[in-house]
């Protein structure tokens, strides 16, 4: 379950992207502020660590994904992949992260390709407490429940026109940066698969 507080946050996310996304490598042609088309969340299993994942684009161009965690302190050796820093209202100062840098996030997208995984259920704080939040994006792993899943190490990302790399140990992921037209893993073991609002079909996202 991830737990969303109703807060202001400083600079905003996709203020944090816009200066930083059209930087890499995957988003060549960029320009103009983007707006986000859905998102979705796995869980930290020691609750510490925001693992989120945002569909933008710019204008009419194509979709991508960018997988962020986000942290109340700096990730040691990740300073290559951070993102940004924010003030959260109600968390402080969040550190934000490429997920392709950072364990949790590898650590959640590898258990929930390997063990058929889904999106975290959100849950926002209202008035009355908890309230679930409807998704905007549905994504679910190939895997069977109860498969084994390897323990991460250090990723070591690296990206081109369309996709970033991770090598993490004992698996490798493929995080598929740009979405348009996409619906065909290359031969991989395991798969993400999603869809999101004006993508009816399911896409693939990531592949082990």
């Amino acid at each position: 379950m991830a737990h969303i507080h109703r807060a202001e946050i400083r600079p905003t996310k996709l203020e944090l992207l816009d200066a930083w996304v059209p930087a890499q490598p995957w988003a060549i042609g960029v320009a103009g502020p983007l707006s986000r088309l859905g998102a979705y969340r796995f869980d930290d299993p020691d609750g510490e660590v925001g693992i989120e994942t945002l569909l933008v684009a710019s204008g009419e161009g194509p979709v991508l994904q960018v997988p962020l965690t986000y942290r109340g302190a700096p990730l040691e050796g990740a300073e290559p992949s951070l993102v940004g820093t924010m003030e959260h209202s109600v968390l402080g100062s969040r550190w934000v992260y490429d997920g392709c840098g950072d364990p949790v996030y590898v650590q959640a997208v590898l258990a929930a390709m390997l063990t058929g995984g889904q999106q975290a259920d959100e849950m926002v704080e209202t008035d009355d407490g908890l309230v679930r939040r409807e998704p905007t994006t549905f994504v679910t792993g190939s895997g069977s429940a109860g498969a084994s899943v390897p323990q991460v190490l250090t990723p070591v990302p690296r990206s081109d026109a369309t996709q970033t790399v991770v090598d993490a140990g004992r698996v490798t992921i493929v995080v598929r940066r740009v979405l348009a037209g996409t619906t065909e893993a290359e031969p991989a073991t395991y798969a993400l698969r999603g869809r999101w609002p004006g993508q009816d079909d399911d896409v693939v996202l990531v592949t082990a």
